[in-house]
């Protein structure tokens, strides 16, 4: 790892009631660069995502052990309120989630939210985060239009936006192109790619050709276990698990 680790996990262990979702974890994550979570469906990439900003609180039936360290400090026994350990990380799901709102003002709350609400402000800043997610020439003359109407691939990238305008540090994408066609997939992917030098993502994703058109860093999991982690080099091209390699062969079944 070339970089300084942004997040490092240890001896993580989750439970679902007596269902042991995620079993010793044990992985570290790279400043600037787009980890992928990778393995089949139903190995706990979500849950391990969904860790690291303490989604997993939703579930009532939850019982976690370990530590998730992020720039040194423990999110799982933090004090701090969970909406700061949830401010620095920006989440874009499966399927996208505009807010029942126009265009411009599903950017701009976040910034409110945060205090920011001078006029002349907002106006610039999303325009910027809409730049930022290669939205604003498509919707520069139609801020005022429900978020709605825009395509699926559309919405996503103004999720995207959304997401960014609250400055965080860390971008988790779950399966982010999984309702996408090829095109806005394509275009997911290369942003990720720009958008790398100033934040450190983290993306899960079951197909393995996407893994290796983006992924610097590979955590590849199978069954709630880590079963490899490192460069997208060592991981594709010198797996050392047999699992891993019918994964990448695609004799995997």
């Amino acid at each position: 790892m070339d970089r300084p680790a942004k997040i490092v996990i240890k001896d993580l262990n989750l439970y679902f009631g007596k269902n042991h979702v995620l079993k010793n974890v044990n992985v570290q994550i790279p400043e600037h660069k787009i980890t992928v979570i990778l393995g089949p469906s139903g190995c706990g990439k979500t849950t391990l995502l969904k860790s690291l900003n303490r989604l997993i609180d939703l579930n009532p039936n939850v019982k976690v052990s370990g530590s998730i360290l992020i720039d040194e400090e423990d999110v799982l026994h933090t004090r701090k309120d969970i909406t700061q350990i949830r401010r620095k990380m920006g989440l874009l799901a499966q399927r996208p989630y505009p807010l029942p709102m126009n265009i411009f003002n599903n950017v701009a709350f976040g910034l409110r939210i945060s205090g920011r609400r001078n006029q002349l402000m907002l106006k610039r800043r999303v325009q910027h985060y809409l730049e930022q997610a290669n939205l604003w020439n498509e919707v520069k003359d139609r801020l005022k239009d429900s978020a709605t109407s825009l395509s699926i691939g559309q919405q996503q990238r103004l999720c995207l936006a959304r997401g960014l305008s609250v400055d965080p540090e860390i971008i988790l994408a779950d399966e982010p192109t999984s309702a996408l066609d090829p095109l806005s997939s394509m275009a997911i992917e290369q942003k990720f790619v720009e958008l790398k030098k100033n934040y450190t993502i983290v993306l899960v994703t079951h197909i393995l050709q996407q893994a290796q058109r983006i992924a610097d860093h590979v955590i590849f999991m199978y069954m709630g276990e880590v079963l490899e982690q490192g460069s997208a080099d060592e991981v594709f091209n010198h797996p050392k698990h047999e699992i891993t390699r019918n994964f990448i062969k695609g004799n995997f079944n």
